[in-house]
C-alpha cells in the first residue's frame, strides 16, 4: 500500500492486478477473497474495477491502460476472479486514445507576454517536466529569458542540468524559506510541479511581495487548489513548445551564478558529503541513480549533481520502501544502463529482497547503502514536533546491521567501507561490474 501511494504521488502509470477468489464461491465469503476489492487501494488509484463478467476483463485492462496513461498519469487497479482466466475472450480490444493536451492559446499568450515583460524571472521545475520529455524545451526557455532555475520541493526527478549556468538550487518544503529563496524575482513560473509543496506548517505570503506567479501543470486538480496566481493546464512539452514558438524577447542580463560547493575532505569517520562526492567522481553522467536516503538528500543535492534527463528518480511521497525495488524496475526498463540504488540503512530494512530479485534477473544494479546506524530523518525532524535536539527518539537506532552479509545470503557480492581511502576503488570496482553489487558505506 505504501508503494501504491508512492506511485500515485510520483504520477507513475501503473496497472495493478490482483487475483480475486473464484466467482462461484464469492457469495460464501471464502478464504483469500476481498469483499470490496475495488475499495482497497482508494483513494490512491485513478480508477479501480472488478469486471462484472469474465468476458469484460480484456476491455477492463484496456481501459485501465488508457486511464493510467492519461495525464496526469497514475496507478489503476483491476481485481480479476481467478476463474476468469479460463474463459475465452469474446473480442480483441484495439483502441487508441490521445494522452496529451495542448494549452489554451490565449492563456499561453498571457503567460508569454508576462515572461517577456518581467525584469527578473525565476523558473521552478518539477518532475512532470522530465516525465513529459520536455528537458530540452526547459533549457531553451531558461536561456531565452536568462531566468534562474530552481527545483520544486520534493521533486522526484532531475528536470534541469544541475551544472548549468542558470541553475539556482533546490527549494525547501517550507513556506517562509521558499519566499526567502525567491526574493528579488518579479515573476515566478512553475512548470511541471505543484507551486506549493510544504512539509511543515508555515505562515505569511506564498510568494515574495510584488511577484506574479504562473504555473504550467498537467493536473487540473492541482491547478484548482493553488492559492495565488494563474495556472495553465496542459502537457509540459506542448506548453513549453508553444511558448518557444513566440518571438524571442529582448535579451536581459544574466543573473548572478550559484555559489560553488567546496570539496569535502576525508575524515576518520566518513561524512555523507565525502561519500557522495566520491560517488559523483566515479559515476558516469549517464548512470541512473534511484535514491531513498531522506536524511542525506540535502547533502546529495550539493555533492552529487545530475546533468542529464532520466538519470535520477526518487519518491515524491515520503514513504519508505520504494527505492530498492524501484532500482530493479528502472534497470528492467533501461537495459544496458548502470543503475545505482542509493539507499539509507533504514530504508534498506523495508525491501532488501530487491537484492535477490536483481541477482536472479542478472541486472547491473549497484546498491550503495549509507549506513549511519539510525533512522536519521526521524531524529532530525523530531524538533519540529517539540522535541529538544538532544532528546533521544525511541526506536530510531539501528545497531549491528551487516548489509554485506545480507547481500551474500542472496547471492550478491558486497563490500563494507569505513575508511575514506578505500571508498573510490570499491565504488569503481562495483560500478564496472556487469553484475549486481552492494557497497555498504559506514558514515557519520
Amino acid at each position: 500500500m505504501g508503494n501504491i501511494f508512492t506511485a500515485f504521488r510520483n504520477r507513475t502509470p501503473l496497472i495493478i492486478t490482483a487475483g480475486q477468489q473464484a466467482r462461484s464461491i464469492l457469495p460464501f465469503d471464502p478464504f483469500l477473497s476481498a469483499s470490496q476489492a475495488t475499495e482497497l487501494p482508494k483513494p490512491y488509484v485513478k480508477w479501480s474495477i472488478e469486471p462484472a463478467r469474465a468476458a469484460d476483463v480484456p476491455l477492463a485492462l484496456a481501459r485501465a491502460y488508457h486511464m493510467a496513461m492519461q495525464e496526469p498519469r497514475g496507478p489503476v487497479f483491476v481485481s480479476i476472479p481467478v476463474d476468469d482466466w479460463d474463459h475465452p475472450a469474446e473480442s480483441v480490444v484495439d483502441t487508441r486514445v490521445t494522452t496529451r493536451s495542448r494549452p489554451d492559446p490565449q492563456a499561453i499568450a498571457e503567460l508569454g507576454l508576462a515572461l517577456d515583460q518581467c525584469e527578473r524571472p525565476a523558473i521552478v521545475v518539477g518532475s512532470e517536466l522530465d516525465r513529459a520529455g520536455a528537458w530540452d524545451e526547459a533549457i531553451r526557455l531558461a536561456e531565452r529569458h536568462n531566468a534562474r532555475v530552481y527545483v520544486a520541493p520534493m521533486s522526484s526527478r532531475c528536470s534541469f542540468p544541475e551544472d548549468h549556468r542558470l541553475f539556482a538550487g533546490f527549494l525547501p518544503a517550507m513556506r517562509e524559506k521558499i519566499v526567502q529563496e525567491l526574493q528579488g524575482h518579479d515573476l515566478i513560473f512553475v512548470v511541471g510541479a505543484p507551486a506549493f509543496t510544504y512539509h511543515v506548517e508555515g505562515s505569511g505570503p506564498h510568494i515574495p511581495e510584488g511577484a506574479a506567479l504562473y504555473q504550467l501543470i498537467d493536473d487540473p486538480a492541482t491547478a484548482s487548489w493553488i492559492p495565488i496566481g494563474s495556472s495553465v493546464v496542459a502537457n509540459m512539452q506542448l506548453g513549453l513548445s508553444d511558448l518557444l514558438a513566440r518571438p524571442a524577447p529582448e535579451r536581459r542580463p544574466l543573473p548572478p551564478s550559484r555559489a560553488s560547493t567546496e570539496r569535502a575532505e576525508p575524515t576518520k569517520l566518513m561524512s555523507v558529503a565525502y561519500a557522495l562526492q566520491t560517488l559523483a567522481d566515479v559515476r558516469d553522467a549517464s548512470d541512473i541513480v534511484v535514491e531513498e536516503a531522506p536524511s542525506s538528500r540535502p547533502v546529495m543535492q550539493r555533492y552529487l549533481p545530475f546533468t542529464r534527463s532520466q538519470t535520477f528518480f526518487t519518491m515524491a511521497s515520503g514513504g519508505l520502501g520504494y527505492g530498492m525495488p524501484a532500482a530493479v524496475g528502472v534497470a528492467l526498463a533501461k537495459p544496458g544502463s548502470r543503475v545505482i540504488g542509493l539507499i539509507g540503512d533504514g530504508s534498506t530494512m523495508y525491501s532488501p529482497q530487491a537484492i535477490y530479485s536483481a541477482v536472479q534477473l542478472g541486472l547491473p544494479v549497484t546498491f550503495v547503502i549509507l549506513n549511519n546506524s539510525r533512522y536519521a530523518a526521524l531524529r532530525e525532524f523530531a524538533p519540529v514536533f517539540g522535541f529538544a535536539a538532544t532528546d533521544p527518539v525511541q526506536g530510531t537506532d539501528l545497531p549491528g546491521l551487516d548489509f554485506v552479509a545480507l547481500a551474500k545470503g542472496m547471492g550478491c557480492k558486497g563490500i563494507r567501507v569505513s575508511d575514506a581511502s578505500e571508498l573510490k576503488p570499491a565504488l569503481t570496482e562495483a560500478l564496472s561490474s556487469s553484475e549486481t553489487r552492494l557497497v555498504e558505506i559506514i558514515v557519520s
